[in-house]
């Protein structure tokens, strides 16, 4: 099976004609959901079917489920969520990411959603920009190393993948990546024992997505998604052997025109190109100048398709109880 390297995103709530015929002529590695493709559950599944049945097989559909503040799906159908800063501070807080993982994955399995753009790696600065600080599951090494292998566990337990983000690192920038280009000045030992360290105890996630900021110290020329030298730092020093996916591609962070942004990401050392926003012009553009999956890559989807997971039965109202009670006892 010959798979372009790309998720993609659609414009609606359903898949229309041009879009399904698109899909089938490219063959994207996946598929990515927003609140515009997200109305009840029936429709979820049904546009989730739909997305399969245009390639003829399987895809990992995916989303931006974390709780808190990025959550696609919310009352009255799913369950909510603390941002993950307030919850890290609770007397059981690696109980609680566990059990948020295993609540987000019930949400996401029941609506044929199979992975899902967490946990996050990233730690908490005094300067973290507010588009990412409560997001994030501490601003200690060891809580969030703690904090993000338990949600990925929960996550697994209900049958949901994970995508682990932003690697190598988003907690020192002070600029929103989807509006501009972050820099960050910190000098590269201390970045290897703090920042990178938190993703190298994470490198057995399957899958990671790269954060769209220059780290001058290494490379001042290159956001790390197009960095030659930031995705050999990712795949030797931090050892991260998983799927490697940029962050959105369209995002304000990077630029020049897209079908060169991802030949750049591609070229630099990642696997896969993530463009969320669903416009049939730009999906195209980037189809046409970007051969298929081959070598390693093809390789590392081969691996993150034979360790999806299945679903551990559980009594999700019992696990919904505990992590009320738990969170309910913390406040």
């Amino acid at each position: 099976m010959a798979l372009s390297p790309f998720i993609f995103g659609c414009r609606g709530p359903c898949l229309e004609v041009q879009e399904r015929q698109f899909f089938a002529k490219v063959q994207p590695f996946g598929f990515i959901l927003f609140s515009r493709n997200l109305e009840t559950p029936t429709q979820i599944r049904q546009l989730c079917a739909d997305l399969r049945a245009a390639v003829g097989w399987h895809a990992p559909v995916m989303i931006d489920q974390e709780g808190g503040r990025v959550s696609r799906l919310g009352a009255p159908h799913w369950f909510e969520f603390p941002p993950a800063l307030d919850q890290a501070a609770a007397p059981q807080s690696e109980r609680l990411f566990w059990l948020r993982g295993r609540l987000i994955a019930e949400n996401l399995r029941s609506c044929g959603i199979d992975s899902n753009c967490a946990p996050l790696g990233d730690i908490a600065q005094a300067d973290t920009h507010a588009v990412l600080k409560n997001r994030c599951y501490g601003s200690a090494l060891s809580a969030v190393v703690t904090h993000a292998r338990a949600l990925h566990q929960g996550l697994r337990h209900g049958g949901v993948s994970g995508v682990l983000k932003h690697i190598p690192g988003h907690g020192r920038a002070t600029l929103d990546s989807h509006l501009d280009l972050p820099r960050v000045s910190e000098d590269r030992n201390r970045l290897e024992r703090h920042d990178f360290e938190a993703f190298r105890q994470l490198n057995r996630i399957e899958m990671g997505m790269t954060a769209h900021l220059v780290f001058e110290d290494i490379d001042p020329d290159h956001p790390a998604t197009q960095s030659a030298a930031m995705i050999d730092i990712i795949r030797k020093d931090i050892g991260f052997a998983g799927l490697l996916m940029t962050d959105d591609i369209s995002m304000e962070a990077l630029s020049g025109p897209l079908d060169l942004r991802a030949q750049k990401a591609l070229a630099a050392g990642c696997d896969i190109v993530l463009h969320c926003n669903g416009q049939m012009d730009q999906m195209q553009l980037l189809a046409e100048s970007t051969e298929e999956l081959t070598g390693p890559s093809q390789m590392r989807v081969a691996q993150v398709l034979a360790q999806r997971p299945d679903v551990q039965p559980v009594d999700i109202q019992q696990v919904k109880a505990e992590f009320d009670t738990l969170l309910g006892e913390f406040r």
